[in-house]
């Protein structure tokens, strides 16, 4: 079903685009609403030394799941920022709410009884979403301080307890300011506030690959037709993506002939259109992230891992069959979808 906003701009051409203020209102609630989001991805952690976050994380997290949180998050995670979860927890809440409506029948009675049934559910993914950000953020506080002990970079000021119940609680309290913001924009805004905050976060890593192909350019590290190649197969990708989200299998219905008082009506045709993609980017996040935990293990357990030789060569054979471009990684990435 459209929104609000996507039927006021099905309504409306360029010409009158001037009298259109609720739909202005929406547009500029949706960019300030970004730009805060982008503003947060630059307040640090307290008692996060930035710029040595900034080095263990060029030393160690590349190319783990945290890659994939990075990206969604607009390098808020590379930053060790209060938004450094982003909006993953959420994320993962709501499947697990919805899985759970599908399978457990409580809450599929809880799901038929309409907007009150809604609400419920989304109270509980909201538990779910503090439950996870307090446990990812205890978790990723940990490592973050015994990566900076193994490398031997004070990223962390105080390390400790303390550091990391502040960390815990300060990550809580932004995944839920973006949850709140999402939903704001949802709302007041345009489109889904949660897959709009995503796509900031993704889109805010592109100028920074551009410079680097630039870069490449200049140093002819890279050459010219492959930079123009990349373009345009990025256009590509584009349209064709935004084909097929847009595209719908439109089922025919057929209404039979009514009898009324005035006589026999004639009979009506309608149609009830599908979306061709109807689960989203979900499943494929969710397929890149299970085949990235090996490689994500062996970043963050570290020396813990390298001790055990045993684990240690299980893990590094494990990554070399799962690595970007194998036929394992491959068919494990097609059947996760």
């Amino acid at each position: 079903m459209a929104s609000r906003a996507d039927q006021l701009a099905s309504n409306i051409n360029f010409s009158k685009f001037g009298k259109a203020t609720d739909l202005k209102n929406r547009i500029w609630f949706t960019i300030g609403a970004l730009i805060i989001f982008r503003l947060l991805s630059f307040v640090p952690l307290p008692g996060v030394d930035p710029i040595a976050q900034a080095a263990l994380y060029a030393n160690n997290a590349q190319g783990g799941v945290l890659d994939i949180f990075n990206t969604f998050s607009g390098g808020s995670l590379e930053r060790m920022s209060l938004i450094a979860l982003g909006v993953m927890p959420y994320i993962t809440a709501s499947i697990v709410v919805q899985l759970a409506a599908s399978l457990s029948p409580t809450l599929a009675a809880i799901k038929k009884e309409g907007e009150s049934g809604r609400k419920k559910l989304n109270q509980y993914t909201r538990y779910g979403t503090v439950f996870l950000t307090a446990l990812q953020g205890y978790f990723l506080a940990a490592g973050l301080e015994s990566l900076a002990a193994a490398n031997g970079i004070r990223a962390v000021v105080e390390p400790g307890m303390m550091f990391r119940v502040v960390a815990t609680i300060s990550l809580i309290g932004g995944t839920m300011f973006l949850m709140w913001l999402g939903e704001q924009i949802t709302a007041r805004g345009i489109g889904n506030g949660i897959s709009l905050i995503i796509m900031a976060g993704i889109v805010a890593q592109m100028p920074r690959l551009f410079v680097n192909l630039l870069e490449g350019a200049r140093t002819g590290s890279i050459s010219g037709f492959l930079i123009v190649g990349f373009l345009l197969m990025f256009v590509v990708l584009t349209l064709l993506i935004v084909f097929m989200e847009r595209g719908q299998r439109r089922v025919l219905i057929q209404y039979p002939k009514r009898a009324t008082q005035n006589g026999m009506m004639q009979a009506d045709r309608s149609h009830l259109p599908l979306k061709i993609n109807t689960a989203g980017v979900i499943p494929p996040i969710f397929a890149s992230s299970l085949l990235l935990l090996p490689i994500t293990i062996t970043q963050l357990g570290g020396n813990s891992v390298a001790g055990d030789s045993a684990m240690g060569d299980f893990v590094i054979t494990l990554n070399q069959y799962l690595a970007h471009g194998q036929p394992v990684y491959l068919l494990l990435y097609g059947l996760g979808i």
